[in-house]
């Protein structure tokens, strides 16, 4: 089932000013779908600094016009282009709106997905839903609060990061402009595409955490015939063998997956600076003096997250004869957990829902759900993920949007937008 805008009658609990917002959408449907056409055709992978800082430029010629102070936070010193940090003053006296999105891709220049192409109501092209189809949503639901006149008074922020596919490092700094932005934010709405299963929308109340760990295990070398002795013990890849197995019996509850994304075992075994090479040499009749793996933890609260990994530290710490282990954990996206204001800001999702006649919008699984800027704003802000366009695809080739779905996005978000900032802090 497809919902479209184009069929809908007035509802009468619409007000003037949401009729008015709903038809600003409508008419303004060319322009957002060339607006999209032109940030699409721009390569922004994560690493292309200069795109990335030229789609920033894009968005800068978009909300300017709307009365924001637009600000460019240079991040090369994170290796990274930057953020845009778009401010909008209103009267004060209502909540803080933060509207979350990010200009970069995963597709680097050399990518061989490129262009942009229309298919019907289908749009396809890189990053085309993740995320320039969120960027074209916040332009069309910001110019029709103009265009009704609820933008006026509305106290908004736009915090589109330039490395939500690849962070920056420091983290810490990379996100620093953002967390800022949450501390001021009331509610927070993030733009990424909007979860869609058995031809209905669903409300993001949760996302999962995503965070890296890497193991080095070290044991005793000589000739193999000596080994689970008592001078050689049980060597590296055992001790490695014994910390994977344990985290598969002994970790799994509800929304906490452990994958192991790359390993390796021998006489010497490294990972390279990135992590994501391993290398190793060794003979069947050497015990491996080193082992290594490197993979991620995903969880869904910060009480969860503690857990586990203090039990993944237990685990290792538990050697074979002979051996050792270390594990460390690099700073990651944090759990946005399914909270009771998280829930309340889809209840008045679904109100807006229900004044437009559309379907309500159930909450989605967060275990299929990736990680997301808004993790970052979650635990000083009520937090609304997906609000983005509707697709499929994406991180790869053939990565499409429903340019039908642009226009329900940016009505749904501009009322809503519109009704929060006109409550009272």
């Amino acid at each position: 089932m497809i919902f479209t805008l184009v069929s809908l009658a007035a509802a009468a609990t619409l007000s003037p000013a949401e009729t008015r917002m709903r038809a600003s959408v409508a008419a303004e449907a060319p322009r957002t779908e060339a607006l999209l056409e032109r940030l699409v055709q721009q390569n922004s992978g994560s690493l292309n600094l200069d795109g990335v800082t030229k789609v920033g430029a894009m968005m800068r010629a978009e909300l300017a016009p709307l009365g924001f102070d637009v600000r460019w936070i240079d991040m090369r010193a994170t290796g990274r282009a930057g953020h845009i940090v778009a401010t909008h003053k209103g009267n004060g006296r209502g909540k803080r709106v933060l509207l979350i999105g990010h200009l970069d891709t995963v597709f680097e220049p050399d990518s061989p997905f490129t262009g942009f192409r229309r298919d019907g109501t289908r749009a396809y092209g890189p990053g085309v839903g993740d995320d320039k189809g969120g960027l074209v949503v916040i332009v069309a639901a910001l110019r029709a609060m103009q265009a009704a006149g609820t933008l006026r008074n509305a106290d908004v922020t736009v915090v589109l990061t330039g490395d939500e596919e690849r962070t920056g490092a420091p983290l810490a700094q990379a996100r620093a402009d953002l967390i800022a932005a949450g501390k001021w934010a009331d509610v927070a709405l993030e733009y990424e595409n909007v979860a869609t299963e058995g031809g209905r929308d669903w409300g993001t109340t949760a996302r999962r955490s995503s965070t890296n760990w890497a193991i080095t295990a070290t044991g005793v070398t000589g000739h193999s015939s000596a080994v689970f002795g008592p001078a050689l013990g049980y060597g590296a890849a055992y001790e490695l063998a014994r910390i994977l197995d344990a985290f598969r019996r002994e970790l799994p509850e509800p929304n906490v997956t452990f994958n192991v994304g790359v390993m390796a075992a021998g006489t010497p075994a490294v990972l390279d600076d990135s992590g994501v090479r391993a290398s190793a040499s060794g003979k069947t009749n050497i015990v491996a003096a080193q082992a290594v793996a490197r993979g991620d933890l995903r969880t869904l609260s910060p009480e969860q997250d503690a857990r586990v990994q203090a039990r993944m530290t237990a685990i290792v710490a538990q050697h074979l004869p002979r051996t050792d282990a270390t594990i460390t954990f690099s700073d990651g996206y944090p759990p946005m957990a399914p909270t009771a204001g998280n829930r309340a800001l889809l209840a008045q999702l679904n109100a807006v829902n229900r004044d437009l006649s559309l379907p309500e919008m159930p909450e989605y699984d967060p275990a299929k759900r990736g990680a997301a800027d808004s993790s970052f704003v979650a635990a000083d802000a009520d937090t609304l993920g997906g609000m983005g366009a509707s697709g499929g695809g994406a991180h790869a080739e053939g990565e499409w949007i429903d340019l039908a779905s642009l226009p329900r996005q940016a009505t749904r978000s501009a009322i809503l937008i519109s009704r929060l900032a006109a409550q009272k802090r």
